[in-house]
C-alpha cells in the first residue's frame, strides 16, 4: 500500500467521484482541487444535495435570484436555471477528466423532477430538457429505477443520452436495469447514435440496506451489518453474467462502453462501523465509488485498500443473504420499503427547494 490511499483505491479499479455539489464549492476552487489532488473523476448531485446546498448557500445564489427574479421567470424554470447553472459549471472542470478517459469518467449527473418517478412518459421528456439545458457531452441524466423508469431509461438512452440509473436497492431491480440498459443502446445503435458517446452506470445503494435490515433484526444480533455490502457483491455477480453474455458482445464490438455499477449510499449511519467500509469493502475493477466528502477524507486517512474485495466474496455474500432470510428477515420487503422511502426522500427535499427558491424569488422581486 502506497502513501496515497485514494490512489491505490484507484489504481484498484474504482472510479471516485464525489457526491456533493454546491456553487461555493465551484466558486472556491474547491472541486477543481479535489480533481487535480484527491483523485476524483466524477460528481453526482440529487434533490437533496440541492436542496442543502441552495437553502444554506444564499450568499452564492443570490445574484442568480435577483435576475431570475427581475425576468419574472416561474419556479420551475428558476429552480432549473440554478441547478444547471452548477451542473454545466461542474461538467466544465470535469471536462479535461472526461477527455483522458475517452469519456468514461469526467461525468456529472443531475436528476429528474423526483416527482415524476411513477411516470414515464414525463420523465423521458424531463431527461431530454435536463440534457438540452446543461448542453455538455459529460453530463450524466439521473432516472430513478422504479418499474414506471425502466422504460423510461431504455428510451432516453435511445436518444443518445448518458444515464446514471438511480435507486437501485435490490439484484432482481438491477437485473431488470440491466436490460433496460442492453435495449437502449440496440435502440441507439439502430437510430444511428455513435454508441461510444453514451456512458451509464447504475447507481446500487447500499447503507441503507444495512440501516433498514439492522433496524429489523434489533440489537445484538450477530447479523447486523452484513446485509448490505452482501446484497452489492451479489449484484456485481450480476452484472458479470450480462456482460458476459452475446447481447452485451454484439453491443461491445461497435464501440459500447459498458453500464458500470456505481456504488452510492456509502456514507456509513452507524457510528459503530467503520467509517470506510462501503469502499474499502466493494472493491474490483471497472466499478465506481460515489462518496460524501467526509467518506473521501477517511478513506485518504485509513482507507485500507486490499485488493479485489467482491469477487472472491461472492460465495460469502449468497450465504449471508441466506442466514439474514433464515433469521427472518425479508429482503423483498426490506428493498421495496427502500424504494419508496428513497423516492419520498428526494420528493421531500424538492419540494423543500421549491418553497425556498419561490421565498428567495419573492424577496429579490420586492
Amino acid at each position: 500500500m502506497s502513501a496515497d490511499r485514494l490512489a491505490d483505491l484507484s489504481a484498484a479499479g474504482v472510479s471516485i467521484w464525489l457526491d456533493d455539489l454546491d456553487r461555493g464549492r465551484l466558486e472556491s476552487g474547491g472541486l477543481a482541487a479535489l480533481v487535480e489532488g484527491s483523485h476524483v473523476v466524477g460528481v453526482t448531485t440529487n434533490p437533496s444535495i440541492f436542496d442543502k446546498a441552495i437553502t444554506s448557500g444564499a450568499t452564492e445564489y443570490a445574484a442568480q435570484v435577483k435576475d431570475l427574479a427581475v425576468r419574472g421567470v416561474d419556479l420551475g424554470e428558476a429552480i432549473r436555471a440554478l441547478t444547471t447553472y452548477d451542473v454545466r459549471w461542474a461538467c466544465d472542470v470535469l471536462a479535461p477528466v472526461h477527455a483522458r478517459t475517452g469519456g468514461v469518467d469526467g461525468r456529472v449527473s443531475i436528476e429528474v423532477d423526483p416527482r415524476l418517478a411513477r411516470a414515464t412518459a414525463p420523465t423521458i421528456a424531463e431527461a431530454k430538457a435536463l440534457h438540452w439545458a446543461v448542453d455538455r457531452p459529460n453530463v450524466l441524466i439521473k432516472i430513478p429505477a422504479t418499474v414506471e423508469g425502466l422504460p423510461a431509461i431504455t428510451a432516453v438512452l435511445a436518444e443518445g443520452i448518458s444515464v446514471n440509473v438511480t435507486l437501485i436497492f435490490s439484484v432482481d431491480r438491477y437485473r431488470a436495469v440491466l436490460d433496460a440498459w442492453l435495449s437502449g443502446l440496440e435502440q441507439a445503435a439502430a437510430n444511428g447514435h455513435d454508441l461510444a458517446t453514451i456512458e451509464s452506470v447504475a447507481s446500487f445503494f447500499v447503507s441503507r440496506v444495512d440501516t433498514e435490515v439492522d433496524k429489523r433484526l434489533g440489537d445484538g444480533s450477530p447479523l447486523r451489518g452484513t446485509a448490505a455490502v452482501a446484497n452489492a457483491r451479489v449484484a456485481y455477480e450480476a452484472f458479470q453474467e450480462v456482460v458476459a453474455g452475446e447481447r452485451w458482445k454484439a453491443l461491445a464490438a461497435q464501440g459500447a462502453h459498458v453500464q458500470r455499477p456505481l456504488w452510492a449510499s456509502t456514507g456509513v449511519k452507524d457510528p459503530a462501523y467503520s467509517d470506510t467500509r462501503y469502499v474499502v469493502d466493494l472493491v474490483t475493477s471497472n466499478v465506481v465509488n460515489t462518496m460524501p466528502e467526509a467518506t473521501l477524507d477517511a478513506c485518504r486517512d485509513h482507507g485500507e485498500v486490499v485488493g479485489d474485495t467482491i469477487v472472491p466474496e461472492i460465495a460469502n455474500a449468497h450465504a449471508a443473504l441466506a442466514a439474514l432470510r433464515d433469521a427472518g428477515i425479508d429482503l423483498d420487503d426490506v428493498v421495496q420499503v427502500l424504494e419508496e422511502e428513497g423516492v419520498e426522500k428526494f420528493v421531500a427535499s424538492w419540494e423543500q427547494l421549491l418553497a425556498a427558491v419561490q421565498d428567495a424569488l419573492t424577496a429579490a422581486a420586492g
